[in-house]
């Protein structure tokens, strides 16, 4: 393992805002605009221990029939298990979600909450779901931090931290607010192409001279 410490010459923060300029050039990420709030949710929910690829083929499938709260809490669950096959879990995911959507029309008038705590009480929502719903849905800073962003995080030496949940916290004591929104996008996309979790691409890498480990 060879270790490429950051330059003393080179604060914590100039790194930060050196890797999200290049970043930013690099994926020039789009912004979600008009995102369905409760589609976010639903599909965030979805997307828990399955591949992206397979969350979109299910959330696609589920939308053609049930696309509203109501529809989808009275749905058939045994028809809504088969139209969400593809994402994995399915008969527990679809207790959930037809349980977020009865708890959206009971309590919030069919609509997503944007508060954090009250996206945390909703059945099968974590930490990560409810930021992703504040991030995709509304457009509102917050960082939600997957098995990508944990661990590039850790390789940037941005933080040294053993799971999600702690990654979560320290970074929203360093980054700024301005980067809260894009991070997740970032690092996720970064983490597939480039830094990957074996056998990194650090010779394609950008941010190279900004790393703190190389050759991981």
């Amino acid at each position: 393992m060879l270790i490429g410490p950051i330059p003393m010459s080179r604060s914590k923060q100039d790194t930060i805002d050196i890797i999200f300029k290049r970043l930013n050039k690099f994926y020039k990420v789009h912004k979600f605009g008009n995102r369905s709030p409760f589609k976010t949710l639903i599909s965030t929910i979805l997307s828990q221990r399955t591949k992206d690829e397979n969350t979109a083929v299910a959330s696609e499938r589920l939308y053609k029939h049930f696309d509203t709260p109501k529809k989808l809490a009275n749905a058939d669950p045994k028809k809504v298990e088969k139209l969400i096959r593809p994402a994995g879990f399915y008969r527990a995911k679809t207790k959930h979600i037809q349980e977020v959507s009865k708890v959206l029309l009971e309590k919030y008038n069919g609509k997503v909450p944007q508060e954090f705590d009250l996206l945390m009480e909703l059945p099968g929502v974590g930490r990560k779901t409810a930021n992703c719903t504040l991030v995709y849905g509304f457009n509102i800073p917050a960082i939600p931090v997957d098995t990508h962003v944990h661990r590039i995080s850790n390789r940037f030496g941005w933080v040294k931290t053993k799971t999600p949940e702690q990654t979560e916290f320290e970074l929203q004591k360093i980054l700024p607010k301005k980067y809260w929104i894009d991070i997740n996008e970032f690092l996720v996309r970064y983490g597939q192409d480039v830094c990957k979790p074996q056998r990194p691409r650090c010779g394609e890498c950008i941010l190279v001279d900004v790393c703190q480990q190389i050759g991981v």
